[in-house]
């Protein structure tokens, strides 16, 4: 079932259409979930959508993105699509629980909760919040923040669906659990899926999660996942974007860290047209550690914007964090970077750096890496760099006879290594770094994931003959 927004503003309309179906979007929901529902959607009237007054929306601007009459799918809906074997980002010699999101509800022909062997859960929050609602209860809704984000609240009144993980206490899942995020329509498209991971004390999980979407109809993509992680725990998770440039994609994230667990997150953007990542981490027991690490290529008029916050709650914590871009064309790339580091905070390490290549003339950043600090026994640095490929490297290669457009690709592959090489799974480190290549090259578009092949393929400023390499 889905219903069109149109005529009037989409704030208002996306009110009306929430009061119009509320029967749909609490059916089945907790009373405690339901009682957030109520409360997020006063908060969306107050609040509404983002904007460049704000200082964190500064440099995005979603006028454009939001000016569209969308369809709203508020009913699952089955497509005759083999998902899973359409796109090759699968990661063909990684072994993998595999789990599909279409337009925002879990789309499996299997069970929506599969439960392996050591207790670990997967499948459909929706179908969760029927049949585990203490586990999800206890952390839906805690972490992310309605009544300063409109998006959260939004989200948060209106999604049905999306993906839950829970791994209990003492168990190290034995191999990565695979998210593909697909939004299809014939209609323009309004999506808000929600995820709730939860790792257990002691324990261990990989999440790789990839966006796609399977045709170029415009797509307003608003997905927020709370994620909590138990004493000397660990998660590592990982995040591809490839979806089309008519799409835009708000991804925010809040990761909660108790004592001494571990967090390693990374970001790989290779396409879209607005893309928006809010990465939220609170740092709450004491020796816990979050490595941050992202790269994003881009071009023609495409938007990255990538938003982080560490919050040093407690002593004895370290937060390490690089991202890295390479900008072409007219494309627009931002960095906001925060660190708090708060009064009881003491012995706090945190290092961020923001670094970037600009391959043209019109081509953008604003980098903004800042750091509040409260305490006065700390370790902190930060820093942003925003340059051209290096001239002197550039000379030394042309001179020992490789070619320009050879050395410009060598240069921009080294640069950006550096944030693949921290991805720990050895097939998908290499899968990785072969599509980061190709999208250097110009070969990798949205549509050279899909077996379908019914677009052309878009052409890229990142065109390079490797015929001499």
């Amino acid at each position: 079932m889905d219903t069109t927004i149109k005529d009037m503003d989409l704030k208002s309309k996306l009110i009306s259409t929430f009061h119009e179906n509320r029967e749909l979007f609490y059916k089945n929901t907790p009373a405690e979930i339901s009682a957030l529902k109520d409360i997020a959607i006063k908060d969306f009237e107050r609040l509404g959508f983002p904007h460049t007054k704000l200082e964190d929306w500064r440099f995005t601007n979603l006028a454009n993105a939001l000016s569209h009459d969308y369809s709203l799918s508020i009913k699952p809906e089955y497509q005759e699509i083999d998902i899973e074997s359409i796109f090759l980002c699968e990661v063909p010699d990684m072994d993998t629980y595999n789990v599909v999101l279409l337009n925002g509800w879990f789309a499996s022909k299997n069970a929506s909760l599969s439960i392996l062997s050591n207790g670990t859960i997967i499948g459909s929050l929706a179908k969760a919040m029927q049949t585990y609602p203490h586990l999800v209860k206890e952390h839906y809704g805690k972490y992310a923040n309605t009544s300063k984000y409109g998006l959260d609240a939004l989200n948060t009144a209106f999604s049905q669906d999306g993906i839950f993980i829970y791994v209990p206490d003492n168990v190290k899942v034995n191999k990565p659990v695979q998210i593909i995020n697909v939004t299809n329509s014939e209609e323009k498209l309004f999506v808000q899926p929600r995820n709730l991971f939860i790792v257990g004390k002691n324990s261990e999980l990989t999440i790789v999660n990839c966006d796609h979407s399977l045709n170029h109809n415009v797509k307003f993509i608003n997905s927020l996942t709370e994620v909590f992680i138990g004493e000397n725990a660990t998660l590592n998770h990982y995040k591809m974007q490839n979806i089309d440039n008519n799409s835009a994609l708000i991804n925010s994230i809040y990761f909660h860290q108790s004592a001494n667990s571990n967090l390693t997150t990374n970001s790989i953007t290779l396409n879209g047209g607005l893309m928006r990542n809010n990465l939220n981490i609170a740092l709450a027991g004491e020796h816990s550690n979050a490595d941050l690490f992202g790269i994003y290529l881009i071009d023609s008029n495409q938007l990255v914007d990538n938003c982080t916050f560490v919050d040093h709650i407690v002593p004895n914590c370290t937060s390490n964090e690089l991202y890295k871009g390479i900008m072409d064309d007219k494309s627009r790339g931002v960095f906001n970077g925060g660190v708090l580091v708060r009064k009881d905070a003491q012995k706090t390490q945190a290092f961020q750096s923001n670094r970037n290549i600009l391959l043209s003339d019109d081509a953008t950043i604003n980098s903004k890496p800042h750091l509040e600090i409260y305490a006065d026994d700390v370790k902190c640095s930060h820093g942003a760099t925003v340059g051209q490929l290096d001239p002197e490297a550039m000379f030394y290669m042309r001179s020992r006879g490789i070619s320009e457009d050879s050395a410009r690709m060598l240069l921009m592959y080294a640069f950006a290594n550096e944030v693949i090489n921290k991805i720990n799974i050895e097939v998908l480190r290499e899968r990785i770094d072969e599509m980061v290549s190709k999208r250097l090259r110009g070969e990798l578009s949205i549509c050279d994931q899909c077996v379908l092949q019914c677009k052309d393929k878009a052409p890229s400023v990142f065109n390079i003959d490797m015929t001499k390499i």
